[in-house]
């Protein structure tokens, strides 16, 4: 699951024409999620039941001494810092994204997972916003140490269950997530009939090149090399 990415798949799809204004269902590898393309260009996630499974885990990292978070589950597995290591900043991308590979190191090396022994793949840090109306300011490091220039989807998902546990975001009420290059999500919840935290997710998204893959009939690799 990746909340960015099923963003840009639905303006992709309504650019082509292929998606109308309305509610749709796209399937993922964590299951089904409620796609509402509200516009041409933003769009609505209803994300799969998401929850924290570890409150203030403390975790000894090499360099970095004691760093506090919690483990959540968003779609993608996540340790959710709230003291980042320095400003989340453009500028301390590079110190980020090496505090955020120590701590995945240290949480496998640890044996730490999720409660299905997934991976903790996934390191967040907050802060607080530099723009006015948003909540928090995260950098989230991802699988192949790149850092998402978004707010992350799954990752505000993995943040909105935390904060519906710790009682500090009711359901139905907004929470503006602002990423470490100035975007925003804008996320709720709600709580489906067991009581599971429902995400919803609202970004925008902008279709901005077309390229055209062309195949020749005596090339012996124009469908490429398995």
């Amino acid at each position: 699951m990746c909340g960015h990415g099923t963003i840009g798949v639905a303006v992709s799809l309504a650019y082509q024409g292929r998606m109308s204004l309305g509610i749709h269902r796209l399937e993922t590898p964590v299951g089904v999620v409620s796609v509402e393309l509200r516009s041409p260009n933003e769009v609505t996630v209803e994300n799969v039941p998401s929850y924290r499974f570890y409150e203030a885990l403390s975790l000894v990292v090499p360099e970095m001494g004691t760093v506090t978070g919690d483990l959540a589950w968003g779609g993608n597995w996540f340790f959710l810092v709230a003291d980042a290591p320095c400003e989340l900043k453009l500028t301390n991308a590079k110190r980020l994204t090496e505090a955020a590979q120590r701590i995945k190191d240290a949480l496998r090396n640890q044996g730490i997972t999720g409660d299905d022994g997934g991976e903790i793949d996934h390191v967040e840090f907050f802060g607080p916003p530099e723009s006015s109306g948003a909540d928090s300011r995260n950098f989230v490091l991802c699988p192949g140490n790149a850092y998402d220039r978004s707010p992350c989807g799954t990752g505000t998902s993995a943040k909105l269950a935390c904060l519906a546990a710790s009682g500090k975001l009711r359901p139905e009420n907004s929470w503006i997530q602002e990423s470490i290059s100035g975007g925003r999500f804008e996320g709720s919840y709600r709580l489906d009939e067991s009581g599971r935290v429902i995400p919803r997710i609202t970004g925008r998204a902008y279709v901005y090149s077309e390229a055209t893959l062309l195949q020749h009939p005596d090339d012996p690799f124009r469908e490429g090399i398995a």
